[in-house]
């Protein structure tokens, strides 16, 4: 992987994430590009994954480094289309054509934009997959906590039971049974961690509310009474 492409992504594009809310911030790019870094190594050492030929399928670590560095950058225009400005961002970054050629940056601006978990239909390349698998780092404490910072950020109005029942229906509308995320790859770590978090979810008279308790003490300095 080019140096100079690192230097200018850690100097140019990751700073980018300190203005972002608390749950995309610049420890959620770096996850997601250690993540899409090891979904690369699985898929290039596994005689498993194959192409629309029937060769094995070989991808780029520069290619997904680079779409996970840019996947959230769009957020500085808010969460609703972030996912099409990030595209935007990387098809409008003249400074990718000293690393990639235009149908490279093309690849890598589709990839980001398919990232979304909400979105209707499946990413269009294996890069999408990787970083929309990336994207996905399905640790209980950590998604809970993600829900919970986002309801602080935007939603500070809100009482204490009310940033509760939303993080409840936020996690049963996305990680619940019949939830709309979906994982892209069957053998990722994500399958176990998503049937434990559906466990917690479960749980929303015993386990739930007491994690959430923990984390809202955290990240609020204050003890939270929930009816």
């Amino acid at each position: 992987m080019p140096q100079d492409l690192i230097d200018y992504i850690e100097r140019e594009i990751l700073p980018r994430y300190a203005s972002f809310d608390a749950a995309h911030r610049i420890d959620h790019a770096r996850m997601v590009i250690e993540q899409s870094l090891q979904l690369v190594e699985t898929i290039n050492s596994s005689a498993d994954y194959v192409d629309d030929d029937g060769q094995k399928l070989q991808v780029s670590p520069t290619l997904a480094y680079t779409i996970a560095a840019y996947h959230d950058t769009g957020l500085c225009e808010g969460r609703e289309h972030h996912h099409t400005v990030s595209a935007r961002i990387i098809r409008n970054d003249k400074t990718l054509l000293r690393w990639f050629s235009p149908d490279e940056i093309n690849l890598m601006a589709d990839a980001a934009e398919d990232h979304r978990a909400s979105a209707k239909s499946a990413p269009r390349t294996i890069y999408g997959r990787i970083v929309a698998e990336a994207d996905r780092f399905i640790d209980p404490e950590t998604i809970i906590r993600r829900t919970v910072q986002f309801g602080l950020d935007h939603y500070p109005e809100l009482s204490v039971d009310e940033h509760y029942h939303r993080t409840l229906e936020h996690l049963h509308e996305k990680y619940g049974d019949g939830g709309y995320l979906h994982l892209w790859f069957a053998d990722s770590p994500n399958a176990a961690r998503l049937e434990a978090l559906r466990v917690i979810i479960r749980q929303a008279d015993e386990a739930l509310p007491q994690l959430f308790a923990q984390i809202w003490e955290s990240l609020t300095q204050t003890t939270p009474q929930l009816r």
